[in-house]
């Protein structure tokens, strides 16, 4: 068989490679320089939503199972559920004192949500349970996403005035 007639594109080289990462970098550090730390004190409100559902989640957990709330119909064991309140107020502590480690702890364990939520989505079999899936990925979604500016301006350290050498 012949050849395809169509144009071929131009082999890149490494020049091209180099070139798009430094405009990369370039749009980075512009980015960088807009964003300010947070003043003392300073908690933005996804922040603020964050330390609520932490703490609603602890909270939560903590009374349906001092109710007695079966999952599946059994009894749940005192640990799990002590742990994951832990984890939660740990949480909700670190996130209201804007640590970096808070956040990103958080974070992750919204996208583990996300994430469990949309595999649940595909053998959900019913309108309730689709309609529980979909609130998780909207709340849980939004949350993470406002929460990555946030941390971007966490990690940022204290400006300085610079100074002038002469």
């Amino acid at each position: 068989m012949g050849q395809r007639s169509r144009k071929r594109r131009p082999a890149t080289g490494s020049g091209d490679v180099a070139r798009g990462y430094a405009r990369g970098r370039e749009r980075d550090e512009r980015i960088r320089a807009e964003l300010t730390p947070y003043a003392p004190g300073e908690r933005p409100r996804a922040i603020q939503a964050a330390v609520a559902l932490a703490a609603a989640l602890a909270l939560s957990n903590l009374a349906l199972f001092a109710a007695g709330w079966e999952v599946r119909g059994q009894d749940q064991a005192v640990t799990g559920v002590l742990i994951f309140c832990a984890i939660m107020v740990a949480a909700a502590v670190g996130m209201w004192q804007m640590r970096y480690w808070a956040v990103l702890g958080f974070e992750a364990l919204l996208a583990i949500a996300v994430v469990f939520a949309a595999m649940s989505l595909m053998v959900a079999s019913n309108a309730t349970a689709v309609v529980l899936c979909l609130a998780i990925i909207l709340v849980a979604g939004s949350l993470f996403w406002s929460l990555v500016r946030v941390m971007a301006r966490i990690q940022l350290p204290a400006r300085r005035p610079e100074e002038h050498v002469g």
